[in-house]
């Protein structure tokens, strides 16, 4: 296995590629080298697993009595109806 060296990176791009592999909890090298990969086409991305976080400020925000309300509500609708299904 060969290694390349990156001549002419900054402290500003070091630090942004650690930072980067840090939210990946990767090792620098890890991330640069799936990086890499991706850039030129060796991988491929995951189409139907995208990870959505717009609904993340309402986790946790229940009570106990708002939830079993939901829960009641949902096991409701879940029922099924023996006369329409004759």
């Amino acid at each position: 296995m060969g290694s390349i060296s990156i001549r002419g990176m900054n402290d500003e791009l070091a630090a942004l590629l650690k930072e980067a592999a840090s939210s990946e909890k990767k090792s620098v090298n890890q991330f640069v080298l799936e990086t890499l990969k991706k850039q030129v086409g060796l991988t491929k991305e995951k189409r139907f697993s995208q990870e959505w976080h717009d609904l993340d400020s309402l986790f946790g925000k229940w009570s106990e009595e708002e939830f079993l309300q939901i829960q009641r509500k949902i096991d409701d609708e879940r029922q099924i109806d023996e006369e329409l299904w004759k």
